[in-house]
């Protein structure tokens, strides 16, 4: 009896992805034992034509991660669209876009301009710049267009499931695979696994006293207490709009919540959600009192939208607003 196939894709990420996969440390001797292991170009040999050759629904499971910033990102995940049975996006980066998704808030042009002509470390004299077609010797090569934003799997072909973090934690990967190992039931499409159904907040151990904030602190500019609410103390901490399920490991290691499991249930938006928490604390209500506090925070849209503006509310305006392609 041939065994079920799985197949594992890294796009555009860090590849942190691929590393918690082996981080499930023994249990990955069981993954392999179970899978026949098809494609995982990180690991392993396999070319594109190998997938290419393979009958469509041939792939049980696959596990994209990284956002889709390329015509290159964007063909393969058709492609294992087309060969997988069930395709997982998996990590912060193919679920919302990530941090790679920051840089929709740059136009195309800007981003190329300051890698290839204008950071300090870049000399470019000749001023050259990537071309999607260039002949060496006589021969044609082509490379991958580099397209004007940067968007979450699920806007170029359809999921069946979400596994959020970045990277997701082991144990969550673990029991995702175990379900499909065990024979146990799978959960509806579109569903989100490998997390929980409340807020970080909800897993996290320190006290809160919701007190209200005068200013705001960076994690390096304050000796935090370790018992007590991060946002209490002024530290911004994103538990309040994060999907539990990490077990609240940066908090509980004395860092505030970074947001990278997404919003929590219910929650369309991840940065609205925390601009509403953050709403309920500030400690003033006069308009440029706020305004003062709310600048106090370094890079806000980074810091509040830094796993999901691909995904947001306000990425949909930016494409309208610049009269984006909504393909590109």
């Amino acid at each position: 009896m041939s065994k079920p196939k799985l197949a594992l894709y890294w796009a555009a990420s860090c590849g942190g992805c691929e590393i918690a996969v082996l981080d499930i440390e023994e249990k990955i001797l069981d993954v392999a034992d179970f899978f026949d292991i098809v494609f995982w170009p990180v690991a392993l040999d396999f070319k594109y034509k190998d997938v290419e050759a393979m009958p469509d629904k041939n792939i049980d499971l696959c596990l994209f991660n990284g956002s889709i910033r390329t015509s290159e990102n964007e063909h393969l995940a058709h492609l294992l669209r087309k060969k997988s049975k069930v395709l997982v996006a998996f990590g912060s980066c193919a679920h919302e876009g990530c941090i790679p998704g920051l840089a929709n808030l740059y136009k195309k042009e800007d981003i190329l301009n300051f890698v290839y002509k204008e950071s300090p470390s870049t000399i470019n004299e000749a001023g050259i710049f990537p071309q999607t077609k260039f002949k060496v010797n006589g021969n044609e090569i082509d490379l991958p267009e580099f397209y004007e934003s940067v968007k979450p799997l699920d806007e170029v072909v359809p999921v069946e499931y979400y596994i959020p973090g970045c990277p997701p934690q082991p144990p969550q990967i673990l029991a995702v695979i175990s379900l499909i190992i065990e024979g146990k039931p799978l959960p509806p499409p579109g569903s989100i696994v490998g997390a929980g159904e409340k807020t970080c907040c909800d897993e996290c151990t320190r006290t809160r006293e919701e007190k209200k904030i005068k200013k705001f602190y960076r994690p390096f500019e304050i000796v935090s207490k370790p018992d007590q609410c991060l946002l209490d103390q002024g530290i911004l901490c994103m538990g309040p709009a994060t999907r539990s399920g990490c077990g609240a490991l940066c908090v509980s290691a004395n860092m505030p919540c970074r947001g990278c499991y997404g919003a929590p249930p219910n929650s369309l938006d991840q940065g609205t959600k925390m601009i509403s928490a953050l709403s309920s604390v500030i400690d003033s209500q006069d308009p440029e009192e706020v305004e003062r506090i709310i600048n106090n925070i370094a890079d806000l849209v980074g810091t509040l939208y830094r796993f999901s503006l691909p995904s947001s509310i306000l990425k949909q305006k930016k494409i309208l607003r610049s009269g984006q392609n909504a393909s590109n």
